[in-house]
């Protein structure tokens, strides 16, 4: 028996059961947020798609004075009033002293102090000898300190991830730089020989999907990953395999793999990750497609935790191994929540899958907040998915019925996009 043969069989007699998938989640959720990656400082301009290390907490009170909300006068007593001056946005205005004195005010201009009511402009007249006449109105027209937010009050927690509106609210607490996590760098091998990176499949060989595809999903889960991070297709041998992923963890917090999960006579990766000295976090899930995914934990001479994904090969099921496990990986990783599912209602029937959870392709109709089964869903296909929202989840010795509440897994967004 040659070493590659005996290695095979030494990891098909002890994998151990497939873990359930909801079990799963948590597992390599609960592995990733002990990892979770350091906190580094990153102005506001670099900020997007980066995940909260630290509360956000205003250092003023919001607003830091009191600001007209309309353009208009700032009176003092009773009217008419004389105009004494004006004041714009950005200046600090004199007190108003006198009963009768006003000065003009434009919108979010800092009110005077002695100010007793703000007239706006449209409901004012001005007299020829200088006068300004009307009836301001009994609200207040101006919005005082702390009104949005008092200086020190915490305003978001750590791991919410950054968007353009978090950005906004930072600057305007007087921030200028926030402390985050680190994006997770991210590497793709893609193993199989008979794949194709060019041109039309045919003669045997088929067109590798995943290399192009993957690293597009990783992106929408917050990863960096450069052209040199996807390499492919591996030669069919273990030492090849070896010497792909050992490269590939040197700069990597997780790789990512296509194929070669299985036990048959090309499938290297789990000798591989045997060689590497790696630990499983899950070796196979019970969920239809996608079951023999799996994850494992690396741990370097200097305590630096990395991990391996290992997708399975048909383009679906590997896109289910990513919002099983590489998406609560990356949560951790990250600091953030356990990712939280939306529910929909079954618009159609979903067959269940026996003891094993089933994620259906689903296209959702959020207005209606239905599920809608899509055709073309066979492991190999990627038809259905271009078409989908995401997967509707169908629990173990379960069917779904028509008005059935489900959990769904979300496809990821874009970085500040929020889902429904």
């Amino acid at each position: 028996m040659s070493t590659e043969t005996a290695a095979h069989a030494g990891e098909r007699a002890t994998a151990p059961p497939p873990a359930g998938w909801e079990e799963a989640r948590a597992r390599v959720y609960a592995v990733g947020l002990s990892a979770a990656l350091p906190a580094v400082s990153r102005s506001l301009a670099d900020l997007d798609g980066h995940t909260l290390a630290e509360p956000l907490t205003t250092r003023t009170d919001l607003p830091a004075f009191p600001t007209s909300s309309v353009d208009g006068w700032a009176v003092r007593g009773e009217g008419p009033w004389r105009v004494v001056g004006r004041v714009l946005a950005g200046n600090r205005p004199a007190p108003l002293t006198e009963d009768g004195s006003t000065v003009e005010i434009a919108t979010g201009a800092m009110v005077p102090e002695g100010t007793t009511a703000i007239l706006r402009v449209e409901e004012s007249t001005r007299t020829g000898d200088d006068l300004v006449d009307g009836t301001p109105r009994p609200a207040p027209e101006w919005r005082e300190p702390g009104e949005e937010a008092y200086s020190g009050e915490e305003l978001l927690p750590a791991g919410t991830p950054v968007d353009p509106a978090l950005i906004g609210l930072a600057a305007s607490c007087g921030h200028d730089t926030l402390r985050v996590r680190r994006a997770p760098r991210a590497a793709l091998l893609v193993f199989g020989d008979e794949l194709l990176t060019k041109g039309p499949p045919g003669a045997g060989r088929v067109r590798d999907a995943l290399g192009p595809a993957v690293p597009a999903w990783l992106r929408r889960y917050g990863c960096q990953v450069r052209p040199s991070d996807v390499v492919g297709p591996v030669a069919d041998t273990l030492s090849a395999h070896v010497a792909a992923v050992r490269s590939a963890l040197a700069g990597a917090d997780l790789v990512c793999t296509t194929g070669g999960t299985m036990h048959g006579p090309v499938d290297h990766l789990h000798p591989t990750l045997v060689a590497l000295g790696a630990d499983y976090v899950v070796n196979t899930v019970a969920v239809r497609p996608g079951f023999p995914m799996l994850l494992a934990r690396l741990v370097s001479d200097d305590g630096r935790v990395r991990f391996v994904a290992g997708l399975p090969g048909n383009p679906q099921s590997a896109i289910v191994a990513l919002v099983s496990l590489v998406a609560p990986l990356l949560a951790g990783l990250q600091g953030r929540p356990m990712p939280v599912l939306p529910h929909a209602t079954l618009a159609e029937p979903i067959a269940g899958r026996g003891d094993y959870t089933h994620l259906a392709l689903v296209r959702l109709d959020r207005v209606a907040g239905t599920a809608h089964p899509v055709r073309h869903v066979g492991s190999a296909m990627l038809r259905g998915l271009a078409g989908a929202d995401g997967f509707a989840v169908v629990r173990p010795g379960t069917t779904g019925a028509v008005g059935d509440r489900v959990p769904v897994v979300p496809l990821p967004l874009l970085p500040g996009e929020r889902s429904w």
